[in-house]
């Protein structure tokens, strides 16, 4: 079969945009490299580092990164994404321009005899209440009405600042491994292995590239970051594997 293709957590547009501009082309690159022998490609959340969309206005920049999956959805290939905490006002944009399923939540998927499940990782697993109940208000249909009253330049401005600077807010932890037994998602992992089975547990998030066994034949993932490691997990059918795009 051909290959599965995941990545998460460039946070496009952070710390500004044209410090982005070199990320943003070298994934642009990896993406040209892996439509080439895809089955399918998994956005697994915060491809922005901010993204709100009024009823007529996205955030402008990027043109770059959407255009290249315009073309490769266009010619074929399924591309899935899922909303991160620094994306989650995402609408129906994707889907409309794009022709790209946009998940809020986790989702069960099954390749090759493969179960997994994939998600961004925000808010899972025990703690982290504070960002829980942020999430909470910022995901509530009111705030959003509120947040479209704000004009763009002004909405957009703020919460570009907000995402950077207050980590409550945004939903970012420490990049440092925690240890199995307090890595929020390994335990979120386990405690779903209690009533089901998956192989691979594949989410972004915690900007740490890791692949951990949780159980029997079940492994949890951590794709890790295009900031620092410019790293993505690869499934050929039989095994995942973790790779870091050095071009």
């Amino acid at each position: 079969m051909k290959k599965i293709y995941f990545a998460s957590d460039q946070h496009f547009g952070a710390p500004t945009p044209e410090l982005s501009l070199p990320r943003e082309k070298k994934f642009v690159a990896w993406l040209d490299e892996v439509k080439e022998d895809a089955e399918a490609i998994f956005l697994l959340g915060d491809l922005f580092d901010f993204w709100f969309e009024y009823k007529t206005v996205v955030p402008k920049g990027f043109v770059r990164v959407l255009g290249k999956l315009a073309e490769i959805r266009d010619s074929g290939i399924p591309i899935y994404f899922f909303v991160g905490n620094h994306d989650l006002w995402m609408n129906d944009y994707f889907e409309k321009e794009l022709n790209i399923p946009v998940y809020h939540d986790n989702r069960e998927f099954t390749f090759n005899g493969k179960t997994f499940l994939i998600g961004h990782g925000d808010g899972k697993g025990p703690g982290d209440k504070g960002y829980k109940r942020m999430k909470k208000v910022f995901t509530n249909p009111f705030s959003k009405w509120l947040f479209r009253w704000l004009h763009p330049d002004l909405g957009v401005g703020l919460a570009q600042y907000l995402s950077v600077k207050n980590k409550l807010i945004s939903g970012d932890e420490d990049i440092t491994f925690l240890g199995e037994d307090k890595e929020w998602l390994i335990l979120y992992a386990k405690r779903k292995l209690e009533t089901k089975h998956y192989n691979y547990f594949v989410f972004g998030h915690r900007h740490l590239p890791m692949i951990i066994p949780v159980g029997e034949d079940s492994n949890y993932v951590n794709l890790g970051d295009w900031i620092g490691y410019f790293t993505y997990g690869v499934f050929d059918g039989e095994n995942f594997e973790l790779k870091k795009f050095e071009k």
